[in-house]
This record gives C-alpha cells, sequence and structure tokens, in this order.
C-alpha cells in the first residue's frame, strides 16, 4: 500500500508532484497560492481532481463552482477546464489510464515500445 497526507506534503507552489506514474494512472499533488490558478487546460486522460485543502473555484467553460476540501470533480478526455485558488490549496489529480489515446509521449498504449 502507498498512501499520502496531501495537506503536509512537501509540494513547493508552481512545482506539482508527481506521486505516482504507471499504466493505470498518473497521480499529482498540486499547491496552488491563492490567487494562482491551472489556466485553461485539458488532458487527453479521463482526470479527477480532488481538493484536499483550500478553496478552488473549478471552470469548465459553462459552469463554474466554489469547492473546498472533499470536493471531488470528474472530467472526460480532452474536456477543458480551469482551477483557481480563492485560498492557499492542496489538490490532487488523477488521470487515468495514463498515457491517454494521443498524449505526445509516444508510448505505445499496446505494451510496445
Amino acid at each position: 500500500m502507498e498512501s499520502w497526507d496531501i495537506r503536509s506534503l512537501d509540494v513547493a507552489p508552481r512545482h506539482p508532484r508527481i506521486l505516482r506514474s504507471d499504466r493505470e494512472a498518473r497521480v499529482i499533488g498540486i499547491n496552488l497560492a491563492a490567487g494562482e490558478e491551472l489556466q485553461e487546460h485539458q488532458t487527453h486522460e479521463r482526470a479527477y481532481l480532488l481538493v484536499a485543502d483550500g478553496q478552488v473555484e473549478v471552470a469548465d467553460g459553462g459552469e463554474t463552482e466554489t469547492a473546498g476540501p472533499g470536493y471531488l470533480a470528474h472530467f472526460d478526455p480532452n474536456e477543458r477546464r480551469i482551477v483557481r485558488a480563492m485560498s492557499d490549496a492542496r489538490i490532487v489529480l488523477v488521470l487515468g489510464p495514463w498515457p491517454g489515446e494521443g498524449h505526445p509521449s509516444g508510448r505505445n498504449l499496446e505494451g510496445g515500445a
């Protein structure tokens, strides 16, 4: 078993920390300082966003939600979103499967090179 206490994890602002990465998923711990944001982006993978600490605003182009600890959001592959910290915030982003179809890493998802 692997486990992490996201609220006390040593993650510097602007330096996301990859907690785990394998074919099933990539798990990333992110420390967003108040006022900072993950600018509008999308991923090739399904994305799950968990707020562990602080307050964030999550926008997906048509809807905006304010979220605190315990909030969990799911995004389909290639769904665009913005995450903005309303206060210092700790979030976890889970991407899977890793890498997703069309990811620029060029890894073959069928087990080849």
